[in-house]
């Protein structure tokens, strides 16, 4: 079995930052990708950004996309998020996930594990 514990969130003014840490733990098993969705209150799950396990090359939402910065630490085993000036509308539960096998990096159904998701809130 894989656990991701996804950390670091929080209640922050606009303008400020915030960075999440997931840590995976348990099973060696072949990493594709790991990514960082989000849910905002009454919405569906969205994507916010990906990083390839092997040589790191990245994916962002445009609604993200030069604010927010995915990297990782194989080391570590840890997937970070680093937000910086947050808008009330990044305001959600931010959940890290973990992508086994080549496909979609934008699906959540394409994932095959998920942490249990961190509240980030964004005060005006």
């Amino acid at each position: 079995q894989v656990q991701l514990v996804d950390s670091g969130g929080g209640l922050v003014q606009a303008g400020g930052s915030l960075r999440l840490s997931c840590a995976a733990s348990g099973r060696t098993l072949t990493r594709y990708a790991m990514g960082w969705f989000r849910q905002p209150p009454g919405k569906e799950r969205e994507f916010v950004a990906a990083i390839m396990w092997n040589g790191g090359s990245t994916l962002y939402a445009d609604s993200v996309k030069g604010r927010f910065t995915i990297s990782r630490d194989n080391a570590k085993n840890t997937v970070y998020l680093q937000m910086n000036s947050l808008k009330p509308e990044d305001t959600a539960v931010y959940y890290c996930a973990l992508k086994t096998r080549v496909g979609v990096l934008l699906l959540p159904y394409e994932y095959d594990y998920w942490g249990q998701g961190t509240q980030v809130t964004v005060s005006s």
